[in-house]
């Protein structure tokens, strides 16, 4: 079974537009659950741009689904991450001025940093995944730094997808495959839609979780944020 968490970054995004608090995002991530999310995701960035570090704290008192934290593991975010313990924390090396993830980790090059990072998080009972581009030296990598899943950058992936899904899903059930040889769990994330999601679901063995922000929200501004997450859960079954 595939589990959608629903990455609520965006409706903080609207919130910090006008101030104050509508929509209110401890409210929207509860609606989330009760609607049928199976998780909420939230990622961080040092200038608060969007979801505020005490919006992590405010969640994580109401979140009663798994509770994913993204983010660059610089010394402040892992400081809240240890002190709010979330289910899952998804490490990702996006710049400080960066407007999206664009990348993977470099899980050779950065080996021992992820091993030492890791092993901290680990040592908390925090399941650990790190970003990954669907490379499979780069999932080999992430075995080697004890990670307990990888989370596939799926951006390559959805931005073929319309040309030609069977070579835009290729590196991704090479990547997929390999991390069954190494007990990895797998997440995927990036630009997943009700276009693409399914065929991704269908062909990925052992997808576990996704994790889906902007395009499911722009659903929702059409068809409603409970019909669409119900949507977007059908495209899971």
């Amino acid at each position: 079974m595939t589990k959608l968490s629903v990455n609520i970054n965006k409706i903080a995004t609207l919130r910090n537009a006008r101030g104050g608090n509508r929509p209110n995002l401890v409210q929207t991530a509860l609606d989330c659950e009760r609607f049928g999310a199976e998780g909420i995701t939230v990622h961080p960035r040092p200038d608060e741009r969007h979801i505020r570090y005490q919006d992590v704290y405010d969640l994580k008192e109401v979140v009663t689904t798994e509770f994913n934290i993204e983010g660059n593991p610089t010394p402040d975010f892992l400081r809240l991450v240890k002190e709010v313990r979330p289910a899952q924390a998804t490490l990702v090396p996006d710049a400080p001025d960066a407007i999206t993830s664009n990348a993977g980790w470099d899980t050779v090059k950065y080996k021992d940093f992820l091993t030492d990072v890791i092993g901290e998080l680990k040592e908390l009972g925090i399941r650990t995944s790190i970003f990954v581009d669907p490379v499979v030296s780069m999932v080999e990598g992430a075995a080697a730094v004890g990670t307990d899943r990888i989370e596939l950058y799926t951006e390559a992936y959805a931005s073929e997808y319309l040309q030609n899904r069977e070579q835009a899903i290729a590196p991704y059930l090479a990547a997929a495959k390999k991390a069954q040889v190494f007990n990895l769990g797998l997440n995927a994330g990036h630009d997943l839609d009700l276009d693409n999601l399914q065929y991704l679901h269908h062909t990925l063995p052992g997808l576990q979780e996704v994790s889906i922000g902007h395009a499911l929200i722009c659903d929702a501004l059409y068809l409603g944020l409970e019909n669409t997450i119900q949507l977007y859960l059908r495209q899971l079954k």
